[in-house]
């Protein structure tokens, strides 16, 4: 059931923050086609979701004739963006034929499908050449038909998601024929009646002095509310009056007692539950309970026929098709979205956080993925330890702008885009590696729901064999909810961009190597090579970062680097850390390709191991080779320390290629150099791997440890630790 108000221009202001506070669901904004003066709508609309949180919005549009239905639908792809997913079209005859208001439905979903790649159909009313799809909407936006006649009911049951009795206090028994034609029609086109909300406008004043429908106290107005309801199927109650009391006793005292009345008196089983439109649930995919997911998730669950599945089927460079995407924002959905996927064993199981994944385990074929991104939280909870709390869903770049004020900062890839969730549970080698360790090293705390829906806290004070097996092989042991870290003080670093002359390339690799283990911690380097281009010469961007804002030692530590070879380009700054990982782009995931990538973590840049990547980057096998340097306080931790075991490495290598069995043929060669591998830059799923991550005692304990925390191999989908059953 949701309430409403409606709101005009002149009372803008302060009704949609009065309707907010109150907790109305929603605000009818009506265009005014008669008088000159007032407002436009869209950017009273754009106001008022600027100015409120949760307030959803409905607009009226009633000049389609002087508005095409492809700039239509921008303008509520636009607000539904800049709402955060809050907008509603509503659509009448308009001076329009039905069948042209029916052309604009049409137009306007199919703008905002980006699945759907056929040419948009027109039906003959509105010129659409050259028009283009996109952006993707917040959320599917539901659009509501507004008339009475035989025909525009017609067609509300026909392509509308909700109808809107066109004036006040409709009668219950006119609500009843109406409905009866669009059931009827919704059937004949062969969707579900319950597809189609029913709404209705009322207006009236709560008050002791009448007993006229609506016209009295709040326990009356329930009485003459609940018919509509119950027998009418009302789903939307939208209140008009401009009495202030009125407003506030509806949302304080009518409301609640009219949704305790509907709950006690309507049927368990009752028909009156909406379902999504028949157009998406024909996309579904076999053997998924679609109609059993739970009602905490029902709302942001994303099927393959939603209209913003294209945003969170896939992740960075990996296309995915899963069945059903269940983003959960707290705790107790994630127990409900585990326990729904428990309810399909055969299928395939994802747990994603902010979706960059280029291992290929955020997302699948076919099966569920539970998506944490929407838990975001970013959470100073001791300033003077700095201890943070941070949600699976944050995103690094995130992190580092919220730690910044407090000249605090934790090291955590390259990327911005990447979740605190993956990176935080394998290991996180970053630009400040070198000298504070990994991500995991100052992890203190987490929260984790595990295998059978129980939550537990794992920490050093706290189950520690699950706090040890999670800071190396947390995806095989359960969903990380809230992570506490103990950040550090940095100020600004130093940042040097070179691109050096690499023709002789394994001459390059083994003195950068050597020059990169001779620097102080204070400098961490990375650099990344591809295979040479036709007419130019080998070379190698090189990034370096130095953990210090002072002029003369960011020169001492990048000199050596710029030596390594002759400089074709430079770039020394002086930044703050959060600018560094500011460096996503887009707001989702569109991958154009499924390389294969591999990982290897090495001691030294041997002549060896030089030439044999030479070899490699040049044979076109693959065309991003990246080494980032380890090594210095990485190496401090016992390898017992943690699952993240190979910690004698002062390099981490990665290769990515278009064929798989090309790029795993070439790494099996370089792998006599090798020793271990780092799980989030690996594809390579044969068993062996397993050894490579998890050295010797390490894997055995990880598996005894399995088959304590999750017997059933519940979080099967990622590289694997079968459970030891039969140890102990």
């Amino acid at each position: 059931m949701i309430t409403t108000t409606s709101i005009a221009p002149d009372r803008a202001s302060v009704r949609a923050s009065q309707a907010d506070d109150l907790g109305y669901d929603l605000a009818l904004l009506q265009h005014d086609s008669v008088h000159a003066d007032s407002a436009d709508i869209w950017t009273l609309g754009s106001w008022i979701a600027g100015q409120t949180d949760q307030l959803q919005l409905a607009v009226t549009v009633a000049d389609i004739p002087r508005r095409l239905p492809s700039v239509l639908a921008r303008s509520v792809i636009s607000l539904d963006l800049l709402s955060g997913g809050r907008m509603n079209l509503i659509l009448g005859e308009n001076n329009l034929s039905v069948d042209a208001v029916g052309s604009v439905i049409e137009i306007v979903r199919g703008m905002m499908d980006l699945s759907e790649r056929k040419a948009l159909s027109t039906g003959g009313y509105f010129p659409l050449r050259g028009v283009k799809r996109g952006p993707i909407p917040a959320h599917d936006v539901p659009i509501w038909i507004n008339g009475a006649g035989p025909e525009i009911l017609q067609l509300a049951g026909q392509k509308a998601d909700s109808w809107l009795a066109p004036y006040q206090n409709m009668r219950l028994e006119d609500l009843r024929i109406a409905n009866q034609f669009i059931d009827q029609a919704a059937t004949d086109a062969g969707r579900d009646p319950r597809e189609i909300r029913r709404s209705i406008v009322v207006s009236g004043m709560i008050s002791d002095a009448s007993d006229t429908f609506l016209q009295g106290t709040t326990r009356q107005w329930v009485d003459d509310l609940l018919p509509f309801v119950l027998q009418g199927g009302v789903g939307t109650v939208l209140l008009d009056t401009s009495d202030v009391d009125t407003i506030d006793a509806f949302a304080r005292e009518v409301v609640p007692a009219l949704q305790e009345a509907i709950e006690r008196e309507r049927p368990v089983d009752s028909s009156a539950t909406r379902i999504r439109r028949a157009d998406v649930r024909a996309k579904r995919y076999a053997g998924i309970e679609y109609d059993a997911v739970p009602a905490s998730l029902r709302d942001s669950a994303t099927e393959p026929g939603d209209v913003t599945y294209p945003a969170v089927r896939s992740t960075y460079i990996r296309a995915g098709s899963p069945g059903i995407v269940l983003q959960a924002r707290t705790t107790a959905e994630v127990v409900d979205a585990l326990a729904f996927a428990r309810r399909h064993p055969d299928l395939p199981l994802s747990v994603r956080s902010a979706g960059h994944g280029i291992s290929g385990r955020s997302t699948n074929q076919g099966g569920i993925v539970i998506d944490l991104s929407q838990m975001n939280e970013i959470q100073v909870i001791d300033e003077a330890s700095r201890v943070v709390r941070l949600g699976p869903g944050a995103r690094w770049m995130d992190v580092a702008a919220a730690l910044q004020p407090y000249g605090w900062g934790l090291s955590s890839g390259d990327y911005g885009g990447v979740g605190v969730g993956g990176l935080a549970t394998a290991g996180g080698i970053g630009w400040l590696s070198r000298k504070h360790g990994l991500t995991i090293d100052h992890l203190k705390a987490v929260d984790m729901v595990l295998a059978d829906g129980s939550t537990v806290r794992a920490s050093a004070e706290e189950n520690q064999d699950l706090f040890w097996a999670v800071r190396g092989a947390g995806a095989n042991f359960g969903i990380v909810v809230s992570f506490e870290f103990e950040a550090y003080e940095v100020g600004n670093i130093g940042f040097g961009q070179f691109v050096i002359d690499a023709g002789d390339t394994a001459g390059f690799l083994e003195k950068w190597g050597a020059t990169i283990e001779a620097s102080p911690r204070d400098l961490t380097s990375f650099l990344i090579m591809g295979p040479p281009r036709r007419n130019q010469p080998m070379a190698a961007q090189v990034l370096t970062v130095v953990a210090s804002d002072d002029p003369d030692t960011i020169v001492d530590r990048l000199q050596p680097v710029a030596n390594v070879g002759p400089l074709y380009n430079q770039q020394v700054m002086i930044m703050p850390y959060a600018a560094l990982m500011a460096n996503t782009q887009g707001s989702y995931h569109d991958p154009g390709g499924e390389p294969a990538a591999r990982s290897g973590l090495i001691e030294y840049i041997t002549p060896e191991f030089a030439r044999a990547a030479e070899h490699l980057i040049k044979s076109g096998t693959v065309y991003f080779f990246q080494i980032r340097s380890v090594g210095g306080a990485v190496s401090d931790v016992p390898p017992d320390a943690t699952a993240y075991a190979n910690r004698s490495a002062n390099f981490s290598v990665t290769a990515f290629g278009p064929d798989p069995e090309r790029v795993n043929q070439a790494w099996d060669e370089l792998a006599v150099h090798f020793n271990g591998l780092y799980l989030s830059f690996e594809t390579d799923q044969r068993p062996e791997r397993l050894e490579d991550a998890f050295p010797g005692e390490t894997l055995h304990r990880l598996q005894e440890l399995k088959a304590k925390w999750d017997p059933e191999n519940v979080f099967r989908d990622n590289f694997n630790l079968t459970p030891n059953v039969t140890s102990g």
